[in-house]
């Protein structure tokens, strides 16, 4: 009898060609599938919600697939953790419903963005931050956050050529946080589109460094121009911290 588990799955992305299967290249998407079939003894094609890009990490993507193994659902993330490579782990496995989709749910996804502030790069933070020696104006950079939170069209803040039926999406909250040396962008909304936290960062930065105005953001808002918004921050500091189902 066929049934759907639902994994919590954590992964370091460094390694990675990001989440989705391509042709001759290792991604989280295409370990899954390949430890999941050895697993099983199927052909296991997962589902993802969240399509990180290379380089980017996870601390709880979810992904689906359906099965008529007779391995209870929570008993797969402990047999599937001895076979995953060791940067990639499930933190909670669990059955569901037949027809529940990641990606069709109401949710909250919460992102992480990091930046390391100092003189010199440290070389343990490399992989999960960006190293910057500039001053950034923190206060400042978390005014122009503020003028993020809201439902907006967001088409100023997506990569160029990405194709979604609607560029509106809604943030809930976007702090700006000093946490030691270490510059902590965190924001929570209902969907984000390609590369949109990465360009939000950016952005923020630019603010940070006298580049732009904090008041500069709705004008960007409102270009609905890919241009008008700061540069993609580089993909190591993103992190995928967590999915709420509502």
């Amino acid at each position: 009898m066929k049934k759907r588990i639902r994994l919590t799955v954590a992964y370091d992305g460094t390694a990675y060609c990001g989440w989705q299967v391509q042709p001759g290249v290792v991604t989280i998407e295409s370990e899954l599938n390949r430890c999941l079939s050895d697993l099983l003894q199927e052909d296991i094609q997962v589902i993802g919600a969240s399509r990180t890009d290379s380089g980017v990490h996870a601390m709880g993507n979810i992904a689906v697939f359906d099965t008529t193994a007779r391995m209870p659902g929570d008993k797969v993330s402990y047999a599937l953790n001895q076979r995953l490579p060791e940067d990639i782990r499930i933190q909670k496995s669990e059955e569901v419903p037949l027809d529940w989709h990641p990606r069709h749910q109401n949710s909250r996804k919460t992102y992480e963005y990091r930046i390391y502030r100092g003189e010199f790069p440290m070389p343990v933070k490399r992989l999960y931050s960006l190293f910057t020696y500039h001053k950034l104006d923190v206060k400042a950079m978390q005014e122009a956050a503020e003028y993020f939170v809201g439902e907006h069209d967001f088409k100023s803040f997506c990569q160029v050529g990405a194709q979604v039926e609607s560029t509106v999406r809604t943030i809930y909250e976007l702090s700006v946080e000093e946490q030691g040396q270490e510059l902590v962008i965190r924001v929570t909304g209902n969907g984000f589109l390609y590369n949109m936290v990465r360009i939000i960062a950016g952005t923020l930065m630019e603010v940070g460094q006298g580049k732009r105005n904090p008041e500069d953001v709705p004008k960007i808002i409102e270009a609905k121009n890919r241009q008008a918004a700061g540069p993609t921050a580089p993909p190591q500091g993103l992190m995928l911290v967590k999915y709420q189902y509502l």
